[in-house]
């Protein structure tokens, strides 16, 4: 008899869905606010600014986000995954210095626009990953992080989003980015 107990594998029916805990459920559903929040902001304003409500939750939802990812680890250890939140908070921070008082339109505001716009890209690949990993259930889609049709998606994501922030880039230097006024 060991001291160490065994851990029994849970029948189907104990199982959380989709193998996923209510933390982890947690997790997604404040990710999915900052997801759809940042891409409301971005098909209706060209931008994300921490000046308006909209800025700021999606820019505190993306830190919540962050911070719960790293309780999440299906190897009980740190992954590169932990390095893309890390990569995240720090390109998050430098889109806060970046726009803090600039005048739109200037060169800090289209940088700092552009740092959150791939703050939203780093997004997706977490999602395409956990989600693809997991569905159908019984037959994922991809068996991993390395998987050519799963690389495919996240690549195919990335020259959106590179075309896109090109026509962010003439739209805000246009000064046609129609934001709401920051709140005083």
């Amino acid at each position: 008899s060991s001291i160490f107990p065994i851990r029994r594998r849970l029948p189907t029916e104990e199982r959380p869905m989709l193998n996923i805990t209510p933390f982890g459920w947690f997790h997604t559903a404040i990710s999915l606010v900052s997801l759809f929040g940042g891409l409301y902001a971005l098909l209706r304003y060209h931008d994300i600014r921490y000046a308006t409500p909209l800025g700021k939750t999606y820019t505190w939802f993306t830190v919540a986000t962050c911070l719960t990812s790293f309780f999440l680890m299906r190897t009980g250890k740190l992954s590169e995954a932990h390095g893309l939140t890390v990569l995240t908070l720090i390109v998050l921070a430098v889109a806060l210095l970046l726009g803090r008082n600039a005048v739109l339109g200037s060169w800090r505001h289209v940088a700092a626009s552009l740092a959150f716009t791939l703050t939203v890209y780093f997004h997706f690949i977490p999602g395409f990953t956990e989600t693809l990993t997991r569905v159908p259930i019984g037959a994922p889609l991809v068996s991993g992080p390395q998987d050519p049709l799963l690389q495919k998606l996240v690549g195919g994501t990335f020259l959106v989003f590179l075309v896109g922030m090109a026509l962010q880039v003439r739209a805000l230097r246009r000064g046609r980015a129609t934001l709401a006024q920051p709140v005083t």
